[in-house]
């Protein structure tokens, strides 16, 4: 009887064996990149002893004909549009809003956006094509792509890490993300109601009230992580797309309105001086640095996000141009943000700020005191809400690809089992700020120390093996048939992957671990 993909994956041990038991060669590669078979002497079925590489490599487990049909029947993104929406939908999250535009001006300016645009070209997009790269030369889910394309290229199963590191980052980021949101949402839900804070103080203590509260917190994460994991359970195309569709239009249309209604009753020559003043003596080499941390994490990199999105794209679609659009497009959101946003601070006499100090803090007292601000605070907030839920679908989606293709379970199944242990942790990540705020992980409440572990960590470290595998071990002959880039755009590409891109994440991943600082402690 035939057996589906599904059934294939969800087999026991035994039967994996079996269906790998016609053996393909290993793989290796000669100087100029091709790739031979070794030899085509069957191996002994049976795990081999070592347990770890054993379940690394069951995963990888399918007969070439089995690959190959699971590749043919791959859920694929309507068209490259698609694929550019849902992917500057992942790109553009809480970042782009409220950090972005407060660094560029309290960092120099002009010279910190050229700094960071040239570290967006520089190692942003290179990465962020490589990210692309392998999800569509993999086709599968982070550790399925991972594990297909060494096993194509000869090298080791343990590259497969790579993808659980990315996964389980996205679902940490996810668990407090999710948080960080549900604020989003509740004060949306207090600006149609009317609520208005008159003073700095009574904006403080608003604030306070919502971190203290870990009913009301845990109950709009709990909207939130619902509102993301549904729509992941409804597919590919129905769900995930489909809401990017209707939310990322949207998006940028608030955003224009929010924009234009700063030049009118704010102050956009203050902003516009604030953001684009070009004060070179601001631009230090710490500024420098954050720049380019900026320009790695505004792209949602070295998640697995991308990685399964890029499984979802079609061979024909130009991984350069698409790369492109998706990078312009979130530099674009950062800075007619800040744009927004800065207008609106200036206008009313406010200092500006980052985080969510800014969002939640410093503009909500702006909206009390400008004409129409019941309107524009509930217009801003569903902006910074649809920008977060975009991302955090995103973030949804790696693991969900994974229990569907190694398990066989239904995606909507699937999309919930990865939610609720998500869930959990976040309702511990909202009672750090009250009720377990005396504990502390490594010195930081449990807020922070997610942060800290998958954003400081977990990203650079997947971000720098992706440049590595790309680069030095899939080679180049595949490398430039899949990314299919023409004339002298590809050596200058795969160049500044291989040499520019690994050096300014290390930069990026020590400067985050505060490094430097411990060496000028320690020398000076």
């Amino acid at each position: 009887m035939h057996k589906s993909n599904d059934q294939v994956n969800l087999a026991g041990g035994d039967l994996s064996w079996r269906v790998f038991g016609q053996h393909r060669a290993p793989v290796r590669r000669d100087k100029s990149g091709r790739t031979a078979r070794a030899d085509c002497t069957p191996r002994m079925a049976g795990p081999p002893l070592d347990g770890m590489r054993y379940r690394i490599g069951l995963a990888a487990n399918l007969s070439a004909d089995a690959a190959m049909s699971h590749s043919a029947s791959r859920s694929t993104w309507s068209n490259r549009w698609a694929f550019i929406l849902v992917t500057i939908g992942s790109a553009v999250g809480l970042g782009n809003i409220w950090k972005f535009s407060y660094l560029a001006g309290s960092g120099g300016g002009s010279a910190f956006v050229l700094v960071y645009l040239l570290c967006v070209a520089l190692i942003g997009l290179p990465l962020l094509m490589a990210e692309i790269l392998i999800g569509r030369r993999g086709r599968g889910n982070p550790v399925s792509a991972m594990l297909n394309t060494a096993e194509e290229t000869g090298n080791s199963s343990w590259w497969a890490l790579l993808g659980w590191v990315g996964m389980f980052g996205a679902l940490m980021i996810l668990s407090y993300y999710s948080v960080v949101a549900g604020w989003i949402a509740d004060y949306l839900f207090q600006a149609i109601a009317g609520v208005r804070v008159e003073t700095a103080e009574a904006a403080r203590n608003a604030f306070a009230d919502l971190t203290g509260n870990p009913v009301r917190m845990g109950f709009w994460h709990t909207v939130f992580l619902a509102l993301s994991v549904g729509v992941v359970a409804r597919g590919v195309v129905a769900g995930i797309e489909a809401a990017n569709r209707i939310m990322l239009p949207m998006l940028f249309l608030i955003l224009l309105s929010l924009t234009a209604w700063g030049a009118f009753v704010g102050d956009m020559p203050t902003a516009l001086h604030f953001m684009f003043d070009f004060k070179v003596e601001a631009l230090t080499s710490d500024v420098i640095l954050l720049a380019m941390g900026q320009a790695f994490f505004s792209l949602s990199l070295g998640m697995g996000a991308i990685m399964v999105y890029g499984s979802y794209l079609d061979k024909k679609t130009s991984i350069g141009s698409t790369s492109l659009w998706v990078a312009v497009a979130g530099t674009l959101v950062g800075l007619l943000s800040g744009m927004a946003i800065f207008s609106l601070t200036f206008g009313y006499g406010l200092a500006p700020s980052e985080g969510p100090g800014l969002i939640l803090q410093t503009l909500p007292l702006a909206f009390s005191h400008m004409p129409g601000g019941r309107l524009v605070a509930a217009l801003f907030f569903l902006f910074v809400l649809f920008a977060a839920w975009t991302s955090a679908i995103s973030l949804v989606e790696p693991f969900v690809s994974w229990l569907t293709e190694r398990y066989g379970i239904h995606r909507a199944r699937a999309a919930w089992y990865t939610g609720v242990p998500v869930w959990l942790l976040g309702l511990a990540v909202c009672l750090s700020f009250n009720h377990w705020s005396g504990y502390s992980v490594f010195g930081r409440n449990l807020f922070n120390a997610l942060d800290q572990l998958a954003t400081n960590v977990m990203m650079p470290l997947s971000g720098l093996a992706i440049a590595i595998y790309v680069g030095w071990r899939m080679g180049r002959v595949l490398v430039r048939d899949e990314v299919n880039l023409e004339g002298r755009a590809f050596p200058l590409w795969f160049t500044v992957l291989r040499y520019i891109v690994p050096v300014g994440i290390v930069l990026v991943f020590f400067h985050k671990l505060g490094v430097f600082s411990w060496l000028l402690g320690f020398f000076l």
